[in-house]
């Protein structure tokens, strides 16, 4: 998740709200690409998740990635929580899973030398300490109680706030990874188009990349128990909004969303100061019951934003919300799904007439569809097998259209790193699949056979 943000005055006109996410606004030859990516840490022996400290633990693992390969560290009340360095940084997800949010790139190739990069470094000190780290969507075995939470206050207070607002908030926060690809875009107008492609069709994503079909030892009737979760996590911030398809949209509309949407916390000296439920328009006023008198400042607007989960959300830059982690093969073709869909003119306007047709029914039935039955998903006359063939070639031709050269020119495009989704689209076989038949077939449903094969 997140860190927190700094700088930026205080907020005295509204229109500083929209004008934020205004700002980010460039022209194409600065759109760059950044992907995210989580993984769970566990103990190689015990197959136990690494607690926070210990001598096999995430703290361990961050203090070695510090003093071996230059990482600058961040910390919150005196606890190593984070790594810095190069426009990158390493930080903990609430049960402890490391995430890596890759620097902001040109090319896919670049992007993806960096998670090689990262994994080789975790690999390295992991290994040390008897460690691994594994890509899924969701922890397979592991239980509630099994899972630490992080030393960071964002969490405690999150934590705390979950079950008033839904029922798997906490399985959320430490249970399930991701793996995520920010974007450009080069005006209101531009990020109006990217965000209804992406909000209509984040569920082909889930689905190509569909990865959790196992919870507390078995399976649990999903492809992505990930995307499950977040189905039943707090309806206020998460989901498809409607009012992106509706005239009108754009940043002052996703200001208005955002202000709706009940704040956790303000950050101030080093401290999450709880915010639970109160309203961003009250501390617009100065009403804010946890900060009476105080005004906000653009850092606040901005954490702010971060507490809003969406299927694809908007801050300075685009980010798409909807795939389960996994191998690394994938956490390449995630930006190369996206960033062919979305930076060619061509494959935008071709992806959007997809599913320009869908009514709101239209797209939360997908929505529900790809977390149960991944590829094979088929609702409102819309087979997801079909539509993930379609919009996998059209990202090929907007791959092949940007020919983004790598390896000092030896690659003339960026077009191979959709290789894993059209694997997938010729077999019919997410992730998921391949899963559940090693469960029902080699590993005679030993689900710990999946620690020693897919692990990083």
């Amino acid at each position: 998740m997140s860190i927190p943000q700094s700088g930026g005055g205080p907020i005295t006109d509204p229109a500083q709200l929209y004008e934020y996410m205004e700002s980010g606004c460039k022209p194409k030859t600065d759109w760059r690409i950044g992907t995210e990516h989580e993984k769970f840490g566990y103990c190689e022996d015990s197959l136990a998740p690494l607690p926070y400290e210990g001598e096999r633990s995430i703290h361990r693992v961050l203090s070695a990635l510090r003093d071996t390969y230059g990482w600058t560290p961040v910390e919150e009340g005196g606890k190593l929580i984070g790594l810095e360095k190069n426009g990158a940084n390493v930080s903990l997800e609430p049960g402890g899973a490391l995430e890596l949010s890759g620097a902001a790139v040109e090319s896919i190739h670049q992007t993806c030398d960096e998670v090689n990069d990262h994994l080789r470094e975790v690999k390295s000190v992991a290994d040390h300490i008897g460690v691994r780290f594994i890509g899924l969507g969701a922890a397979p075995i592991w239980t509630h109680d099994q899972m630490p939470l992080m030393p960071k206050g964002r969490y405690k207070l999150m934590d705390a706030y979950m079950d008033t607002v839904g029922t798997s908030g906490k399985t959320m926060m430490r249970r399930t990874c991701t793996v995520q690809v920010n974007v450009d875009f080069a005006s209101e107008a531009d990020m109006v188009k990217k965000l209804r492609v992406a909000m209509a069709l984040q569920s082909v994503a889930t689905a190509l990349f569909a990865n959790s079909p196992f919870f507390e030892g078995k399976p649990n009737g999903h492809k992505s128990w990930r995307a499950r979760t977040w189905r039943h996590l707090d309806d206020a911030r998460t989901g498809i909004p409607e009012f992106v398809f509706e005239d009108g949209m754009g940043f002052q509309r996703w200001a208005d969303y955002a202000l709706d949407v009940p704040m956790y916390f303000v950050y101030r000296d080093g401290k999450y100061v709880n915010a639970l439920g109160m309203s961003f328009r009250d501390f617009m006023r100065g009403e804010l019951p946890a900060l009476p008198g105080e005004v906000p400042t653009l850092s606040d607007w901005a954490d702010h934003l971060t507490t809003l989960f969406p299927e694809a959300r908007i801050k300075k830059y685009m980010e798409m919300r909807g795939a389960d982690g996994g191998p690394w093969r994938r956490l390449c073709a995630l930006p190369a799904f996206w960033v062919g869909l979305l930076y060619d003119g061509t494959a935008l306007d071709a992806a959007w007439d997809l599913a320009k047709g869908w009514d709101q029914e239209t797209r939360d039935a997908l929505r529900v569809a790809a977390s149960v039955d991944g590829l094979q998903a088929e609702t409102h006359g819309v087979k997801m097998h079909d539509l993930a063939r379609e919009l996998v070639d059209i990202a090929h031709e907007g791959l092949r259209a940007r020919a983004m050269p790598g390896a000092g020119g030896m690659i003339p495009d960026e077009t191979h790193f959709l290789n894993a989704l059209r694997e997938s689209v010729e077999t019919g076989q997410a992730p998921a699949d391949e899963l559940l038949a090693k469960y029902h077939g080699d590993w005679n449903g030993d689900l710990t056979r999946i620690y020693g094969e897919y692990s990083y």
